[in-house]
């Protein structure tokens, strides 16, 4: 891990984050990564924002942080230069003066389980939750290793600790079984059990993990690292295709139905507070219980929602032709449409991740101070109500 008692080296926390939000998730458009940082630098306290804004690293700066991890890129779009007058720029010469590392985890953190959008889901009650938008599951692999009895704890560490064996939120997941081995050594053999020329047999565990197939070589290293026999016995089975549990929002469900108007009131009780609030198109009276969220902007998965069988849609930055016509074939039925901050919908995210970047480097013997960032970087910062509407 790198760890020495005064923080973890960046390359170490990076492949932390990695394994719970690999870059590979990410859509093709995206621009996720490592912004600016050497990965050899000591990581001792780590603040967790939105968006990387000349506030958020003032911020940065005042708490003498070592990382700033955030959820927007800040070079989505190319650029050609970084110089120090332009605002994308001057971000990038300011974390670059102070020591800290810029790194960005976006539509690899939404398509995550847990990710984004299960963050706002849970904020407002939801339960029993699937994405919207599943992505295609990593191909995997079961490692069937037979050793004797005394080593198979010694030997499920070691693949755990290379990355098998994680299944959802549960991790070093095996089974660990019981058979009769029989072998004869060769004469020149030097079997850890047994004698040179003559038949053995005795008892012997058989232990199963799951593993990503990418992590194949990695795991298989483990088990010969650890593995007493001269020649180990492994079957590596290839798992067939199964539905992934990350992707791109969620649909879950309320304890019990509620009205519209009441989803509402939840909804802007559990963000943080801003200008925008939450829009609502539909009848505040319709009763809801099962309900769509996508962190962030959430319309291209109107199709999705109408398909998950939702009754109400929690996301943000809704364009007015495809909110509109989303409600003209609902014929004012379901789904209605709740449309709150970009910024805010995204924001429950950040203290699951902070805790859960704690625990996961905790496992492996690291430590950081992990903050959470207390500015509010929605961009609007004021609203007038037009005169003379009705009341709602």
């Amino acid at each position: 891990m790198g760890t020495d008692g005064d923080g973890v080296a960046l390359a170490d926390l990076l492949a932390v984050l990695e394994r719970r939000y690999p870059a590979a998730t990410a859509e093709e458009w995206d621009a996720v990564g490592l912004v600016c940082g050497d990965p050899t630098q000591r990581v001792r306290r780590v603040l967790l924002a939105v968006d990387p804004v000349a506030e958020v690293v003032d911020e940065a700066v005042e708490l003498g942080v070592d990382l700033l991890l955030v959820h927007h890129p800040l070079l989505l779009r190319p650029v050609r230069s970084v110089r120090a007058d332009e605002p994308k720029g001057a971000v990038v010469h300011r974390l670059v003066r102070a020591g800290i590392a810029l790194h960005v985890l976006h539509t690899n953190a939404d398509s995550a389980r847990p990710g984004v959008s299960d963050a706002l889901a849970r904020s407002i009650g939801l339960d029993d939750l699937q994405p919207l938008s599943a992505a295609p599951a990593d191909p995997l692999d079961k490692h069937v290793v037979f050793a004797p009895r005394e080593d198979a704890e010694r030997l499920v560490d070691a693949m755990a600790a290379a990355g098998a064996g994680e299944i959802g939120e549960y991790a070093r997941c095996a089974f660990t079984g019981e058979g009769v081995q029989t072998f004869t050594p060769g004469e020149r053999a030097r079997p850890a059990v047994g004698t040179p020329g003559q038949r053995h047999t005795g008892p012997e565990a058989r232990v199963e993990m799951v593993a990503p197939r990418a992590l194949r070589s990695r795991v298989l290293a483990a088990v010969r690292a650890v593995h007493p026999y001269e020649e180990p016995a492994v079957d590596v089975l290839e798992l067939a295709a199964w539905s992934s549990p990350r992707g791109l929002g969620r649909v879950g469900v309320l304890e019990r139905p509620i009205t519209l108007e009441a989803l509402a009131g939840v909804v802007a009780q559990a963000l943080p507070f801003t200008h925008h609030g939450v829009r609502i198109a539909g009848d505040l009276s319709a009763p809801v219980q099962r309900v769509a969220v996508c962190g962030g902007s959430g319309d291209s998965l109107l199709d999705a929602v109408r398909a998950s069988g939702a009754d109400a849609y929690v996301t943000a930055d809704l364009r007015h032709h495809p909110a509109s016509e989303l409600r003209e074939r609902a014929r004012g039925g379901a789904p209605h449409l709740l449309d709150v901050s970009h910024w805010a919908s995204e924001w429950p995210w950040l203290q699951g991740a902070g805790d859960r970047l704690r625990a996961d480097l905790e496992e492996v013997g690291g430590s950081v101070e992990v903050t959470i960032s207390t500015r509010r970087t929605d961009p609007w910062t004021s609203r007038i109500a037009s005169p003379g509407g009705p009341v709602r």
